[in-house]
């Protein structure tokens, strides 16, 4: 069993906003899957992507985000919960004054990440 300390996590800063890993194989912590949060600031959008080798689940802690799961828009709230499929692409935008803070889950520890170019929302 491995336990992360608060000062562990890699952070990683974006143009959107703040994405904090807490487990993963990189970490050494898992084998299986990937944790962490993600932080959007205000009125900013992270880029339409997609994860080809894992599920993601993600939770929203604090503020909304108008979140597109393919060609559906949904709006979260604090509380609320999407699940989105291998492959599926997706992006999320804070909405209102407030950053949107997430905890993102995923279903490998080996997590891939693949950016649409060619259609950015």
């Amino acid at each position: 069993m491995n336990a992360v300390k608060g000062s562990e996590p890699e952070v990683l800063e974006m143009p959107w906003g703040t994405l904090t890993w807490h487990v993963s194989r990189a970490l050494g912590n898992s084998a299986v899957m990937t944790f962490g949060r993600a932080t959007i600031r205000p009125g900013m959008k992270n880029p339409r992507h997609r994860h080809p080798n894992c599920d993601e689940i993600l939770h929203v802690i604090t503020g909304s985000i108008e979140h597109w799961l393919g060609e559906e828009s949904f709006i979260l709230q604090a509380g609320d919960t999407i699940s989105i499929p291998a492959g599926v692409w997706h992006q999320a935008r804070a909405l209102g004054e407030a950053e949107a803070v997430m905890a993102i889950c995923f279903s490998s520890a080996d997590r891939e990440t693949e950016i649409d170019e060619e259609r950015p929302r």
